[in-house]
């Protein structure tokens, strides 16, 4: 995939913040990316149709969201076909250019201890649908991977009977459609499209847990096709056992199969993303930029391959070498447009030092009395990872501990995690209480 094609992979991620997957999946499917030049950003539509009603309501998103990748604005230019013969001089379109769910297979999967588990039961339900883990359910924060294996479970079963139904859908476009169709008397159609699927992948689940309707057609569509031997994927943010206003019968049956969770990459995975997505752009990049990025972005995946891909676009675009400094603007603008809830290093020790009933002086400090390491650890863990502070800064918080005593901490935490169930247990436990005290 090219550099202007990456980019509007990023740009179609952006839109989702805005637009339901609905919306995108019929409104832009047939969007190509074009180039840019001077600040324009050209695309290809051969729907005229569609073109004029993108043209009327979506421009004003789509410059949002290159305002939001590159900090500048952007024209927006849609060409028709004989636009798009005329800008490129009579070349044929090159099918590389346009965005596919096919990109995401097992085979551009990194995996790493934390999962592990995920992908190798994906790949068992992939190759024998319905045969071992029915249904099989992935848990863990976003942006770590959680759609990449639906996506590459669909692949594998197109490929393996291309005449199998597919149907994907995200939790909260399964409430809208399901409300949609029900008002507008066509509740058969809607049962029809999910019933009579071989395969059913929902992104998110965790949005149907209240809704007592929705609950109810999901509980009786869920049995319509666990009875019928069809395949059942689902992904969420926590597991079925803390998703507090879940029917106890869906819970159940979510509990069924198999669950499966995947957690933040450990720095050696990370590593190995970044170079990963790296090579698939046919871009170098030096063993210190690559671990540098590593060290400070490691929130999730998403994260780590929209800042190879900025790096990238600076490259191509505003011929920025991949330096420090560059890595450093496109993480910046990377981070800064995440909505999640980022607590400081404040809220973290304060909850730490309440946990562990040692004082935030002591855990700071240089003192090596009982559990104080473990703690002064964990919060250095945590903080990287829930603020994105440099490691440097993390330092200073630290009695200006120096920046390989930091990094020394952080693989500690991730050997210790890795090795140690019940302390990992901890540190999810701390993590997810200091996320709900905002």
């Amino acid at each position: 995939m090219n550099s202007v094609a990456d980019v509007w992979t990023n740009v179609l991620q952006q839109l989702k913040k805005d637009l339901s997957e609905t919306t995108i999946t019929t409104w832009f499917d047939e969007l190509t990316a074009v180039d840019i030049r001077e600040n324009t950003f050209y695309l290809h539509c051969p729907n005229d149709f569609k073109k004029r009603y993108i043209e009327s309501l979506f421009i004003k998103n789509i410059k949002a969201a290159l305002q939001d990748l590159f900090s500048m604005e952007f024209e927006v230019k849609i060409l028709d076909e004989a636009g798009l013969l005329e800008f490129q001089g009579g070349a044929p379109k090159k099918n590389s250019d346009r965005f596919t769910y096919e990109d995401f297979t097992f085979e551009t999967f990194v995996v790493g201890p934390s999962n592990k588990l995920a992908y190798a039961a994906s790949m068992a339900v992939a190759e024998h649908p319905a045969q071992n883990y029915n249904p099989l359910l992935i848990y863990g924060d976003s942006g770590l991977g959680k759609t990449h294996l639906l996506y590459a479970i669909a692949n594998v079963i197109r490929q393996n009977d291309p005449a199998a139904k597919i149907v994907y859908i995200k939790g909260d476009d399964f409430i809208n459609e399901f409300i949609e169709l029900i008002r507008a008397g066509r509740g058969s159609d809607f049962r029809a499209k999910y019933r009579e699927a071989d395969l059913l992948l929902v992104d998110d689940v965790q949005f149907v847990a209240g809704k007592e309707q929705v609950q109810n057609e999901f509980f009786h569509t869920f049995n319509n096709l666990y009875e019928s031997g069809k395949q059942i994927v689902l992904t969420s943010d926590r597991p079925p056992s803390e998703m507090t206003l879940l029917d106890d019968r869906l819970r159940t049956r979510f509990e069924w199969g198999l669950l499966a969770d995947v957690t933040p990459p450990d720095f050696e995975t990370r590593l190995a993303i970044v170079k990963n997505k790296a090579a698939a752009l046919g871009m170098e990049l030096p063993d210190k930029i690559a671990s540098y990025i590593a060290e400070n972005v490691t929130a999730n995946v998403r994260q780590l391959e929209g800042t190879v891909n900025k790096i990238l676009a600076y490259k191509d675009l505003l011929g920025s070498e991949a330096d420090e400094a560059t890595v450093t603007r496109a993480m910046q603008d990377i981070l800064k447009k995440s909505n999640e809830y980022i607590p400081t290093p404040d809220n973290i020790l304060d909850y730490i030092s309440k946990y562990y009933g040692i004082e935030k002086e002591i855990i700071c400090g240089q003192q090596r009395v009982k559990d104080a390491v473990a703690a002064r650890q964990i919060a250095m863990y945590l903080i990287r990872g829930m603020t994105n502070l440099p490691v440097v800064e993390i330092g200073k918080v630290f009695d200006n501990r120096d920046h390989s005593t930091v990094l020394y901490s952080l693989k500690q935490v991730e050997k210790q995690m890795k090795k140690d169930p019940a302390f990992a247990e901890t540190v999810k436990e701390i993590k997810t209480n200091i996320n709900n005290r905002h």
